[in-house]
């Protein structure tokens, strides 16, 4: 039997790593003389990989003081931030509620799994590897391991091409816009959390198929045949 593939996002999804992106964020401002942005501005950036954050966040500051715009070449801030987010990833990110449990029960009810992501794959590997998530993840694929990133559906193709699944057993979850738009455009159950990172927009508003209120609901759902019958 084709097996059921569910791939998840991670940042805001798996793990709260606003804390740990944020701090990364606010020293390669600090190199530049710019004070720390409050943590719910980094987090609404947050969902395109760590650089498009750093780019968003230093277009933020500039809006302001425009005057700053000729020492704070982005190519420059990206070189802190990578300098500094090598550094912080995977020290601060904190598995949300239940998040292991539902991994550790998909995976054992014969269910293939993928971190599907636009963090660059270095960071992700970190942020698994910190949680002790990584071995629960049969493919990871970052922002930057194909030539495109979420929401083109290509990056769910991938996936499935990988795991050997099929599109009417598998789904993607995850807690913003890009991600519903990622399971729709590849034609998978678009399932999400109402937290996490979505630019402030409500997740309902995004168009999931399904929304479940935490991690260990999705396993439920599984578990209760949503899908063919699962080994």
């Amino acid at each position: 039997m084709t097996p059921i593939v569910i791939s998840f996002d991670l940042d805001g999804t798996l793990v709260d790593t606003a804390g740990e992106i944020a701090e990364a964020a606010n020293l390669a401002l600090a190199d530049f003389g710019v004070e720390a942005q409050p943590l719910p501005l980094i987090a609404r950036f947050i969902g395109a990989g760590t650089r498009t954050m750093m780019l968003r966040t230093l277009a933020h500051v500039l809006l302001e003081r425009p005057h700053l715009a000729d020492a704070m070449h982005p190519d420059r801030v990206l070189e802190r931030l990578e300098h500094h987010y090598a550094i912080t990833a995977g020290t601060r990110g904190r598995p949300y509620p239940g998040c292991e449990d539902t991994l550790r029960e998909l995976r054992q009810r014969g269910v293939r799994l993928a971190c599907l992501t636009n963090k660059e794959e270095r960071f992700a590997l970190r942020v698994l590897g910190a949680t002790g998530l990584r071995a629960y993840f049969d493919i990871v694929v970052g922002g930057d391991t194909l030539p495109v990133k979420k929401p083109d559906r290509a990056t769910v193709f991938h996936v499935l091409g990988a795991l050997g699944g099929e599109r009417d057993r598998a789904a993607h979850v995850g807690d913003s816009r890009t991600d519903v738009e990622t399971a729709r455009n590849a034609g998978i159950a678009a399932w999400a959390v109402p937290y996490g990172y979505n630019g402030g927009e409500p997740i309902a508003r995004c168009g999931p198929h399904r929304i479940f209120e935490t991690l260990p609901e999705v396993a439920a759902h599984v578990r209760g045949g949503c899908f063919a019958a699962v080994a």
